[in-house]
């Protein structure tokens, strides 16, 4: 068989539970669902770094944030191999529309092209989604963020100007051009980088009324989660922290949902021009806290934010079973090595992940215990995290503060009951333990001493030494 080609489709933000083919009570995603069915949903992905840079990064290499040195949002070079790179050099004609989120900007990092802008903000280096609106005469400044809602607040509308001119459509537009104009003799790689659901929270009128006119669910707060017993004005619009009268967090949602809906259908437009051998990846950079536990955004080691959709879908002519939901737990880093896999390509030896086509084709293996994530600083916290999980259960150590959690995600999903303190326990919070300190103990940031996790009193730094 020829070289299959690729698209690997990534939105931002987006939460694992956010697609109507994995139970969402009112999210409407027909495309989305459609590539889950007919191909492989991986009902356990996971960001192990549940921020954008970072995720990205790892995204990008196939490499855990101790690997590429950043758990934050930094700006450093990313050193070594990409996944573009590899394929490339393999024949590839490589190709990126929209956000990219590494640095310094436009630096292509292995593609052949690019219709590149990281987000509808206007960037210190003008982007091409700026250059689409000047050259469409929308000439108000900061044109694209014109409807006053913040890039990382809970205020939400339907979106200002016509509909064209919404960046994810801009995206879907300049992803059918390079579909129509390629190579015919290549195969491509094609990423397709949306920006939201991230804030702002803004999609076309006809998303944002059809979830407004809906009962949408609540968000879980847990006891030990919880930090205000009212909703409460006059918050930050950025705040990490929230707990929203009942008619904002409904247009909050409003505006998460229609994002996501409206991503959903602009890709469906996408799929008429991809031909029948190509591979389709599609995955988000980490999920929303949605106003769950009374949070906001990401950072979090909660399901929320850590937890993400997670499809492939194989062509017919690759034979290969799918029509499938696989359990085991992957993560971000396993896709750099599974598109090389498929493609017949090495994997270099830089890559911490797994490729995945080993279990899609149900060989018989020994797959991971679990992941290890996590993030440098915690808004609000004083505090970084570290966390475990198998998709069953979960540990997470706030070395910050000298305190940790542990869920039992298969009768617990929404994380509702800490089980730190629950003596039935105590077995398996010492097996997390101990496998936590192996992760940490020769890392410089001083997690682990004398075979023990170490109270910081601190966040840690951004960056491991050499990043900065």
């Amino acid at each position: 068989m020829s070289q299959p080609n690729i698209l690997l489709i990534v939105t931002d933000q987006q939460r694992g539970d956010c697609l109507g083919i994995s139970g969402h009570p009112v999210l409407q995603t027909p495309y989305l669902d459609e590539i889950a069915t007919s191909g492989i949903r991986f009902s356990r992905g996971y960001s192990a770094c549940p921020v954008c840079v970072p995720a990205r990064r790892t995204l990008m290499t196939g490499q855990k944030a101790a690997s590429h040195g950043v758990f934050m949002n930094h700006h450093s070079i990313l050193n070594g191999s990409t996944l573009p790179d590899e394929l490339s050099r393999s024949g590839y004609q490589t190709h990126l529309v929209g956000k990219l989120h590494l640095y310094p900007c436009r630096k292509l990092y292995g593609f052949n092209s690019a219709d590149w802008a990281d987000s509808p903000t206007p960037n210190v280096v003008m982007d091409d989604y700026e250059r689409f609106l000047i050259s469409e005469r929308v000439m108000q400044p900061r044109a694209g963020l014109a409807h006053g809602m913040s890039a990382n607040g809970y205020a939400a509308r339907p979106f200002h100007l016509e509909e064209r001119f919404h960046f994810t459509n801009w995206c879907a537009d300049n992803a059918i051009r390079f579909l129509e104009r390629r190579d015919p003799t290549l195969p491509f790689f094609l990423k397709l980088s949306f920006h939201q659901p991230h804030q702002p929270l803004t999609p076309p009128a006809c998303y944002y009324e059809r979830y407004i006119d809906m009962d949408l669910p609540e968000p879980t707060v847990a006891d030990w989660a919880r930090i205000y017993d009212q909703p409460q004005r006059g918050l930050p619009v950025n705040a990490w922290r929230v707990y929203l009268e009942p008619n904002v967090q409904k247009q909050m949602q409003a505006g998460y949902y229609g994002c996501i809906n409206h991503i959903d259908n602009q890709i469906g437009r996408v799929l008429e021009h991809v031909p029948q051998n190509t591979v389709i990846v599609f995955v988000s950079d980490h999920g929303e806290m949605l106003g769950e536990h009374q949070w906001i955004r990401k950072r979090n080691a909660f399901e929320g934010s850590a937890h993400i959709p997670f499809l492939i879908r194989l062509p017919k002519n690759m034979e290969i079973k799918q029509e499938k939901v696989i359990d085991e737990t992957v993560e971000l880093m396993d896709v750099m090595p599974t598109l090389l896999d498929i493609a017949e390509v090495e994997i270099p030896d830089s890559v911490d992940g797994h490729s995945l086509l080993p279990l899609i084709c149900g060989e018989d293996m020994q797959w991971r215990d679990h992941i290890h994530g996590e993030c440098a600083k915690i808004p609000t916290l004083n505090s970084g995290m570290q966390y475990l999980t198998d998709g069953k259960s979960k540990y997470i150590w706030y070395p910050g503060l000298g305190q940790e959690q542990y869920f039992n995600l298969e009768n617990d999903p929404n994380e509702m009951n800490d089980l730190t303190n629950n003596p039935d326990y105590v077995d398996e919070l010492d097996k997390y333990r101990s496998i936590l300190i192996n992760q940490l103990k020769d890392r410089p940031e001083g997690f682990v001493d004398s075979n023990k996790l170490v109270n910081l009193s601190n966040p840690t730094s951004s960056t491991l030494p050499g990043y900065e």
